[in-house]
């Protein structure tokens, strides 16, 4: 390693920190919040530039100067021990690493970190914890790499403690809210509009009220940053509803579930195991979300349909006495299994 790079690392991980509080002794599942609102690790404050302007030439020979996505290198060091390197635009960094840590299940409580610190003259954030990472060698020696666009990877079995997650039944998600949430994505202003090839995840209220959104280079990093951000917010997920612009895989239901989220929305389908972990753990899962459009394909408890917001559409309307309501057209029950994975991904 050069000597100036661990110079800067040992300074960022090393500094002399006070905090107000102890750690607690209990443990926390993965989507509990902290219980003392006025907790913050030590931050530095270190958002990038999402977007970098470069020349181009068209089919024609034209000139033109176009937008394109940050993407840079972010090595996260665990108390002077390199973990992994992501990459991402550098929005938020802070919250990225901190969600990323939750959602390996490397900490269990935000009062177990001490400080996070980005230096982006080193491409590097230092984590420093209060007691350290037991057994890190040993629960980060398994990697699986997943099918995240920017390939992401997580650490251990994928479906470790899953059975331990309990999500709310009696979450509920109306389907004007759904439509709600659809239609303000869809006129959120955002760097994929700007400049393309990013992916974009969103947190919302029960009541459809947008409240975090970010982008990233890979949905993994979107949801990891919403989840750190989480955190820090002392903000719970029993009666939020996650949407993400990328496909419902196994790891971003994971996830999901990990951040006590009953509803995951798509507007891109699902894969085997996306569908099977969400059944496993009691997860609605909505994929195709486009317009008046859905695929509800878990969770059909907690969805309230609405049929009145079909009233003067025309014919369409079925219910079904064992599943609930659906909606009877293109995509018919008969034709799911073609199109939930049919289009962009």
């Amino acid at each position: 390693m050069c000597p100036l790079f661990r110079a800067a690392l040992a300074q960022i991980a090393g500094a002399d920190f006070r905090f107000a509080r102890t750690a607690p002794k209990n443990r926390y599942r993965f989507f509990d919040c902290i219980d003392d609102m006025s907790y913050q690790p030590l931050l530095s404050n270190a958002a990038a530039p999402l977007t970098r302007q470069v020349e181009a030439l068209d089919e024609r020979g034209r000139h033109s100067i176009i937008s394109i996505p940050a993407e840079r290198p972010l090595t996260v060091y665990v108390d002077k021990r390199e973990l992994t390197t992501l990459m991402t635009l550098g929005g938020n960094p802070e919250a990225l690493t901190i969600g990323y840590l939750r959602n390996q299940r490397l900490i269990r409580a935000l009062e177990e970190i001490v400080s996070v610190q980005v230096d982006w003259s080193v491409d590097a954030v230092a984590v420093r914890t209060r007691h350290g990472i037991a057994d890190i060698e040993e629960r980060t020696a398994k990697r699986v790499v997943t099918t995240g666009c920017g390939q992401g990877s997580v650490f251990g079995g994928l479906m470790d403690e899953v059975d331990s997650i309990a999500l709310p039944h009696d979450a509920r998600l109306r389907q004007s809210v759904l439509y709600r949430i659809v239609d303000t994505v869809r006129s959120q202003q955002s760097i994929y509009k700007q400049a393309g090839s990013v992916h974009g995840c969103a947190l919302f209220s029960g009541t459809g009220e947008l409240l975090y959104f970010i982008e990233d280079v890979g949905r993994h990093n979107a949801v990891d940053a919403i989840s750190g951000r989480m955190w820090l917010d002392n903000v719970r997920g029993e009666d939020k509803i996650f949407y993400t612009t990328g496909r419902l895989t196994s790891e971003m239901v994971i996830k999901g579930a990990q951040m006590g989220i009953p509803f995951l929305l798509s507007r891109s389908g699902t894969t085997e195991m996306g569908h099977m972990v969400a059944e496993r753990v009691g997860m609605s899962l909505l994929a195709r979300c486009t317009g008046k459009h859905f695929l509800l394909l878990a969770g059909r408890d907690r969805i309230v349909f609405e049929p009145e917001l079909f009233e003067g559409a025309g014919a369409g309307w079925q219910a079904a006495p064992a599943s609930g309501p659906r909606y009877v057209g293109n995509d018919s029950s008969e034709n799911i299994e073609s199109t939930v994975n049919a289009g962009p991904k």
